[in-house]
């Protein structure tokens, strides 16, 4: 058996337990971000075999994307560094507010992204001094012991203790039941769809959860066309839009969207045919009998040609995305469809595009860009639209340091209002007072 990975769900998270207890008695912040590097340091080598074998076990996106989602999840992940401490001071008393662990926290990682939730939230909930029990996706669990392997060499080879990252050889939702009910988990953080955020929010122990969401962009007529046109095309295609912060589905004012769409063509979108566009769209989604439209998972995460040949459009070529233009009503536009098939909507001016880019986020809150130089169209829209995620002139990806500023986290908590999460997000707040004029310095 791989190191960290254990054949029940209890003994994964004793061994946990234990494992945190000796991270906080016998080791220092300095040997925490020590641990870090690390993990850094191993995994990088061993990128392409992870890719490969997430592409492999999986399926899902491509693998020249993975190798650099991962790369991010592996250096731009916070470490101590991003732990706040804050100072009361008066003739008074000293007042300390820092952050300290929960202790063990359960965590369920998706088949979409494993390899870079277990490193992104690892190191966060490691530089916060916690142990993290992995119940991963059954559909990438090699990957996930993988990973959590060369994680727990990392860190026992810098002289860390064993056991800090752990997992279920075989996760199944009883295993999750159990790590759930475990006296020492007193945190979960999930990554995944609503199903999951229900499960974890009935259990009584503080959540943290990343939940669905459906991205809008928005071209308005003040824009550099072809700088938007490479962007859309390079944020929307990554890893087949497998990520739940890639756009979605765009829409174009009218002044300026037939020459949109021939920038958005020459870019290297695969443009379809009008008269196969309904059959492409009817395939990449499907009804629950609720009503509701969700994603096909036949096709989630699939190559372009590949789902355009399975609704009998045949090309000869491998475009990163294929688009087509539909009306505001295509149930595509309004399903976070997680493929590379991307619905684009004529709107007739910004007013009208930014009500139905609203409606179609859906008040998930997660995620949107917007393509202009207007600063009160700029203004306006992420005003209204309210995401954790709001990119101008850019992909949304650039909120990850990727075109942009920022750190890198795979856990993007919106229904529970952390959001882009770090270690900051897995820590307790408390506060040690010396009252009665103590401490303070006149």
């Amino acid at each position: 058996m791989a190191k960290g990975v254990f054949e029940s769900a209890t003994e994964a998270c004793a061994a946990a337990t234990e494992a945190q207890k000796k991270l906080v008695k016998e080791y220092t912040l300095e040997d925490r971000d020590r641990f870090i590097q690390a993990i850094r340091d191993k995994i990088m080598p061993n990128m392409e075999l992870l890719a490969q074998m997430e592409f492999d076990e999986t399926g899902y996106g491509r693998f020249e994307d993975k190798m650099a989602k991962n790369t991010g999840a592996v250096m731009l992940s916070q470490g101590t560094e991003a732990i706040p401490t804050n100072l009361y001071a008066s003739d008074k008393g000293l007042t300390v507010e820092y952050y300290a662990p929960y202790g063990v926290v359960g965590a369920v990682t998706p088949v979409t992204n494993p390899a870079a939730t277990i490193i992104g939230n690892g190191i966060g909930n490691m530089a916060a001094g916690n142990a993290v029990v992995f119940n991963a996706h059954p559909g990438a669990k090699a990957t996930s012991a993988k990973t959590v392997e060369l994680v727990n060499e990392a860190i026992t080879e810098a002289g860390g203790p064993e056991n800090l990252f752990v997992m279920v050889a075989n996760p199944t939702l009883a295993t999750l039941d159990e790590i759930i009910a475990y006296p020492s988990v007193r945190l979960l953080v999930g990554t995944g769809g609503p199903a999951m955020v229900k499960t974890l929010m009935t259990s009584g122990k503080k959540v943290i959860a990343a939940g669905a969401g459906n991205p809008p962009s928005i071209i308005d007529s003040s824009v550099d066309l072809k700088k938007a046109a490479e962007g859309l095309l390079g944020s929307a295609s990554f890893d087949n839009n497998l990520l739940c912060i890639a756009e979605k589905e765009i829409f174009v004012v009218e002044d300026v969207f037939d020459e949109f769409m021939k920038e958005f063509e020459a870019a290297g979108a695969y443009v379809i045919a009008p008269e196969d566009a309904k059959k492409v769209s009817e395939l990449c989604y499907v009804q629950l009998p609720n009503g509701e439209y969700v994603a096909n998972k036949d096709y989630v995460g699939k190559m372009a040609n590949k789902i355009l040949a399975a609704a009998g459009v045949e090309i000869d070529s491998d475009p990163r995305i294929a688009v087509y233009v539909t009306d505001f009503d295509d149930p595509l536009v309004h399903t976070e469809q997680m493929m590379p098939i991307i619905p684009i909507v004529k709107a007739k001016d910004f007013e009208q595009a930014m009500e139905w880019a609203y409606i179609a986020e859906k008040g998930n809150c997660h995620s949107a860009s917007i393509w202009s130089n207007d600063i009160d169209h700029v203004t306006e829209f992420g005003t209204l639209i309210n995401t954790t995620i709001f990119v101008q002139n850019g992909g949304t990806m650039a909120a990850f340091g990727v075109g942009g500023s920022g750190t890198n986290a795979p856990t993007i908590a919106t229904p529970t209002g952390e959001g882009v999460t770090g270690p900051q997000s897995f820590v307790r707040r408390r506060r040690f007072c010396m009252a009665d004029g103590g401490n303070y310095l006149l």
